[in-house]
Formats: C-alpha cells, sequence, structure tokens
C-alpha cells in the first residue's frame, strides 16, 4: 500500500506526550503497510493507529503511544551505531494555530498523494489527523532517509521526524 489511506480506526495518540520512542519493539498491529525498496535494502513503513514503525536493517524504530511506555514525547535526537549501521533521528513539536496547522496538512497530503515510498492515513473526525511516512534514497547515496509527520488537531500540534540510516 502506497498513497493516501482514509482509515476505519480512530487512533490512540492524542498528543506529542503520549508518544514513546524505541528501538526494539516488536512489530504492532499496522493499520496500513508499505514496503519500499532503495538500492537493494527493503524499509517497511508501518502506519500504527497510536503513530508509527519503520523497519529498515537492524532498525526497528517506533514512535507511537504503547500501553507499557511511560510517553514523555519522542526525543529531540537519537545518535547510535546499530550493527556498524549508523543510525540519526531528530524530532520536533510545534505548536500551530488551528489555520496553520490545517493548511500545512493539507500541503502535505497533496505532496505525498503520488510519491513512490510515502504513506499516509488520515483518521476519523478530522481531515487534518493525519499520520504520515516517506522513505527515500539520501542524496549522497550513503544509506536511506525517512521523515514522518504526525498531526494532532485536537492540541494544535504537529510532530515531524527525520532519521538517516548509512549502511556499514
Amino acid at each position: 500500500m502506497s498513497g493516501i489511506a482514509t482509515l476505519a480506526a480512530p487512533y490512540l495518540d492524542t498528543d506529542a506526550d503520549q508518544l514513546s520512542f524505541s528501538l526494539g519493539e516488536p512489530a504492532q498491529p499496522a493499520l496500513a503497510v508499505a514496503m519500499v525498496e532503495l538500492d537493494g535494502l527493503f524499509v517497511e513503513l508501518r502506519l500504527l493507529g497510536a503513530s508509527h514503525q519503520v523497519f529498515a536493517g537492524p532498525v526497528r524504530e517506533t514512535l507511537a503511544c504503547l500501553p507499557d511506555q511511560p510517553g514523555g514525547g519522542p526525543p529531540a535526537s537519537v545518535d547510535r551505531r546499530l550493527d556498524g549501521w549508523r543510525y540519526r533521528f531528530t524530532s520536533r513539536v510545534e505548536r500551530c494555530a488551528p489555520a496553520d496547522l490545517s493548511a500545512r496538512v493539507s500541503a502535505l497530503r497533496a505532496r505525498l498523494a503520488d510519491r513512490d515510498g510515502a504513506l499516509c492515513g488520515v483518521f476519523p473526525g478530522s481531515p487534518d489527523a493525519v499520520t504520515a511516512l516517506w522513505a527515500r534514497r539520501t542524496a549522497d547515496g550513503a544509506g536511506v532517509e525517512w521523515r514522518t509527520w504526525h498531526a494532532y488537531p485536537q492540541a494544535d500540534q504537529l510532530v515531524t521526524t527525520r532519521t538517516r540510516l548509512e549502511t556499514p
């Protein structure tokens, strides 16, 4: 699956503070999955009712509201070596005026609608309740990168992440 999907399931996270970050969670139940091949590396984009997971190489990135995790929001940055791969994650939580959030989500949906390697889910209740993922090769050819967006219209928040995974 790729592109934009209207989801039948309600989302479980309602603001950025409920999110937990992990690099070792098992696969969580997914509402939509897209498998992207980038230079022989398979990247699995997983849209959850509780946010997202991305599996690539040794990475099992999860940013989600999970039952046994404390939340606290996404870390600003994580830089690690995993089995010889270099992993770099950054995130930002922004408060937006409702009209600005709506305009940004609308532009994001239009930008990702037909883009290879993109997956976007719209949750019931608001066209701005969106979780989106997009994976691609890095410009320098050293690996892959993915970006995610989590829009919380009830909290006027937009969470953006960027991850870079460099091959050994």
